[in-house]
């Protein structure tokens, strides 16, 4: 089998991933980074009155067209405690921010504008019609559908549900995720390691992803390279409906290695496995009607990077979000070699030149078991296939582990 180029890959995995539609409500405390299943209306007008937006005198401008007009200060409008009678002729209410606008005035003059006499104010500046007001309804009207389906909810959309008076909201469900690791050599962190034994280290990156792409999570464990026990565990994820199933190592089709076997037989249908790249070559794509199956490389590397290419952008189309932007360029701070057929994935640091410039240093060890390397690498250099030798200055693509870096 010829290995698939890693963007074709991905278009036949995306293709056939279909968004989530199920929905459920939850309370807005809850909603931050869900995606809204239907317009969101407002329940109230906002302002629900004409309102003041500074601290001053609220009055008639035909009272005081030009400064020195003397007004008689007959009250008080405070927010929540709004003054209940009228302004009439030569008359004025104090007020303050957020304070509703007392029936009869139509422009509010701001405090250090006028000057406290016996009795009132005498204003210094002229007074415009209408200002200092916020109209009633300036910012929604009552049934006014703010926010619409498929917004992502976050906290400036968040503070204006709040503010329609929706205590709750209906989102759309989280893609669910389960996740299997196989090996009879796996142990769960804590234990001790017999001979020929190491501790499971893939699930815990691979969980945390995926919820940080927007998913729910169910960790099926660690499942020795048995058949009957493999089939068990997703008949398990199966029935729960998940809408992926993610497996780590035994994909390929070595002697010991029977993820792929074992789920073709239970009835997947097997699309692709084989990716042109490094590392993470042997990644399987597979599915049962609309599970999604997912069979990730065993060296935690390569897991990772498989699922920073592959799992996240299917995670984030099921729930119906953009995709992460993980793409920049640098300038390489060394030359970097003429590449193969595969599409190399280098782990690197960024740097600041002298001139403020990203550079990007590739680490000397690209072992794919090498998990202290990436985790203190800050970007994967992208090296397509059959890129020519780069000069130590030239820019380059990298994929950012940590988006936010060249924020």
């Amino acid at each position: 089998m010829n290995l698939l180029p890693v963007a074709e890959a991905l278009d036949r995995l995306l293709s056939h991933a279909k968004p989530v539609a199920a929905s459920e409500t939850l309370p807005l405390a809850e909603a931050e980074g869900r995606v809204l299943a239907a317009d969101l209306t407002a329940r109230l007008t906002q302002p629900p009155f004409n309102a003041s937006a500074m601290d001053g005198y609220a009055l008639r401008r035909d009272d005081a067209p030009e400064p020195g007009a003397e007004l008689k200060v007959i009250g008080t409008s405070s927010a929540g405690r709004g003054f209940e009678g009228s302004v009439g002729k030569g008359e004025a209410v104090r007020i303050f921010t957020g304070a509703p606008v007392p029936l009869g005035a139509d422009s509010v003059l701001l405090q250090e504008d006028a000057e406290k006499i016996d009795g009132g104010i005498r204003t210094n500046f002229p007074v415009r019609q209408g200002q200092h007001i916020r109209p009633r309804g300036q910012d929604f009207a009552e049934g006014e559908a703010v926010l619409s389906a498929g917004t992502v909810l976050d906290f400036s959309r968040l503070t204006v549900a709040a503010g329609m008076n929706r205590p709750d909201v209906e989102v759309l469900r989280r893609p669910l995720i389960a996740i299997l690791a196989t090996g009879d050599e796996l142990l769960p962190p804590g234990s001790t390691p017999g001979p020929s034994q190491i501790v499971a280290s893939n699930t815990f990156g691979i969980a945390a992803l995926a919820r940080k792409a927007g998913a729910a999570v169910i960790d099926l464990g660690i499942v020795p390279d048995d058949k009957t026990k493999i089939t068990a565990a997703i008949d398990k994820a199966r029935n729960a409906k998940v809408d992926v199933i993610v497996t780590l190592g035994g994909a390929s089709v070595g002697d010991h290695d029977l993820v792929q076997a074992t789920l073709v037989e239970a009835g997947m249908q097997l699309d692709f496995w084989r990716i042109a790249m490094r590392p993470g070559k042997p990644l399987m794509v597979g599915s049962f009607g609309e599970t999604h199956v997912l069979g990730l490389p065993g060296n935690p590397v390569s897991s990772l990077v498989c699922s920073l290419l592959f799992l996240e952008p299917l995670i984030r189309k099921l729930a119906s979000l953009p995709p992460a932007r993980r793409e920049a360029t640098a300038e390489a701070a060394v030359t970097l070699r003429a590449n193969d057929h595969r599409q190399d994935y280098i782990r690197a640091k960024l740097l600041k030149s002298a001139k403020g410039e990203w550079l990007v240093q590739p680490f000397d060890k690209q072992d794919s078991s090498m998990m202290k390397t990436f985790a203190h690498s800050d970007c994967l250099i992208i090296r397509p296939p059959h890129a020519p030798e780069l000069p130590a200055g030239a820019t380059c693509p990298v994929m950012l582990l940590r988006p936010d870096l060249l924020a």
